[in-house]
């Protein structure tokens, strides 16, 4: 079987896939307020539709699958669909990305069904200030559903906070006290230009301040696998917590990029930054079979671009965040 090498010689082994555009918040750098573009229902993978096509690309190679959204705890039956994932011969790693809100209530059922780590979008711990940036006064959800998923044993837990200048940039050494004092891995992100929303967000270099809030807080560099992420990390002496930063637009990583992303219509994207794509769901359901559509994925990996352009034309990408999958 072929594996998933692009033209710029990078193996492809991670695949995140959205299972529903829909979310119950409105963050200020991700979807607008009032927005009702999402994509209709029946243009939905179903479960064994997403399936499906996951397993063509663990066949390929893949070792790596996160479900995302828009906010994939939406979804209903999310467990049933990671149960079936986590059955695929070769897949290594099952993850969800998530925003906390109905955490709690599914925690134990993610894990039962075999995912092994979360991430959780949290920018900030004042109440306040969380409910300018999502839309919604439920902050205590959130750090519930924290508490619910470390108590049925998800470890590491990742804390995934967008850094904004005008919002939430004095909350960050709140949330690294936070997260050492709870054991969690924090990473901050740079905003990017995806959709009006990105564009109209102020961010903050993070390659600067990873290094000041390291010296602050008297973590130490640490050294991670190759393929580890896009993340520079830093962790506390005992080893508890961890501190990285995610730069794709003061450092961006697209030398090392390893990933694609599935819509949940089936739509394979590219780059996150550009609008190369493959409409596998279409093609699946005008009724190629799997040797069809394993060449089509292929020929997309094939055309992968070779990074993004955010600086050069920040305008290009048009959809939202919440419609290519986090």
């Amino acid at each position: 079987m072929p594996r998933l090498i692009d033209p710029f010689q990078r193996t492809i082994d991670y695949l995140r896939v959205s299972v529903t555009d829909r979310c119950d918040l409105r963050c200020t750098y991700c979807l607008p307020k009032g927005f009702k573009g999402f994509e209709e229902p029946a243009h939905w993978l179903s479960h064994a539709e997403m399936t499906r096509l996951v397993g063509l690309f663990v066949a390929l190679g893949v070792r790596k699958v996160r479900l995302t959204g828009g906010e994939p705890l939406l979804r209903r039956g999310l467990g049933d669909l990671a149960a079936g994932l986590t059955a695929l011969p070769g897949l290594q790693d099952l993850s969800v990305s998530s925003n906390g809100t109905r955490l709690a209530r599914h925690a134990a059922e993610l894990k039962a069904a075999g995912v092994q780590r979360l991430n959780i979008s949290l920018d900030s711990l004042d109440a306040g200030c969380f409910e300018r940036i999502t839309g919604r006064d439920c902050l205590g959800d959130v750090l519930e559903g924290l508490r619910e998923a470390r108590r049925v044993g998800f470890a590491p837990i990742k804390l995934n906070m967008v850094v904004q200048a005008d919002q939430n940039l004095d909350e960050v050494d709140r949330m690294v006290v936070f997260a050492m004092e709870q054991g969690f891995v924090l990473r901050l992100i740079e905003p990017m230009p995806v959709g009006s929303t990105g564009l109209a967000t102020e961010g903050v270099d993070l390659s600067a301040l990873g290094e000041r809030l390291a010296a602050r807080h008297a973590l130490l560099p640490q050294v991670l696998g190759q393929g580890a992420g896009p993340a520079r990390y830093w962790c506390s002496p005992d080893g508890r917590m961890s501190l990285g930063v995610i730069t794709p637009m003061s450092q961006h990583f697209c030398a090392s990029c390893n990933r694609v992303r599935l819509g949940v219509d089936g739509t394979l994207y590219l780059c996150l930054g550009q609008n190369d794509q493959v409409p596998l769901g279409r093609m699946m359901r005008e009724g190629l079979d799997d040797a069809a559509l394993t060449t089509a994925i292929l020929a997309g990996i094939a055309a992968k671009p070779e990074r993004h352009e955010f600086r050069e034309r920040p305008q290009q990408v048009v959809r939202f965040m919440a419609q290519t999958g986090g």
